[in-house]
């Protein structure tokens, strides 16, 4: 499975967009324009980051806080605090059983940071997830903050 059709995968369990392009004009224009050149620059070292941390945090931190870690980064890329994502979903992108998800949503729900149904996980107490997510949400997030800040400011 190629990353364009991955990303599409993810955009609609998400729900969230996803646009294609050629890489001929892809190309063309980051060569063509500065601007563009620069952004794509920026979000790449940004993606490095998140891509780097998250196999940090697999390796280190416990289930819940990477659960936690992912919600928040869920929603911070949504125009709503409802994430729409199966657990078979989560435990494929946590890289754990479907199982071992349903016993850590089922703590952060009776902590009443979440609430679950069928596939929908709507955050209730955003600052609750993060007291309970590892540090590896902040370094992410203070990553993209700092090399994507009109992004940043256009989700929150």
């Amino acid at each position: 499975m190629g990353v364009g059709a991955l990303s599409h995968i993810i955009a609609d369990r998400l729900h969230g967009y996803d646009y294609r392009l050629s890489g001929a004009l892809l190309n063309r224009e980051f060569f063509r324009a500065a601007a563009l050149q620069a952004l794509l620059l920026r979000y790449n070292q940004a993606l490095l980051t998140q891509m780097s941390q998250t196999v940090v945090c697999n390796r280190h931190h416990t289930l819940d806080q990477q659960l936690c870690r992912w919600l928040l980064q869920s929603v911070d890329r949504l125009p709503s605090n409802e994430v729409t994502a199966t657990q078979e979903l989560i435990a494929s992108m946590l890289a754990v059983r479907r199982e071992s998800v349903t016993e850590a949503a089922g703590h952060l729900k009776r902590a009443a940071l979440i609430r679950y149904r069928r596939g929908r996980i709507t955050v209730l107490d955003r600052s609750g997830l993060q007291a309970r997510a590892c540090e590896c949400y902040t370094v992410v997030k203070k990553e993209f903050d700092r090399l994507l800040p009109a992004a940043s400011q256009a989700i929150s």
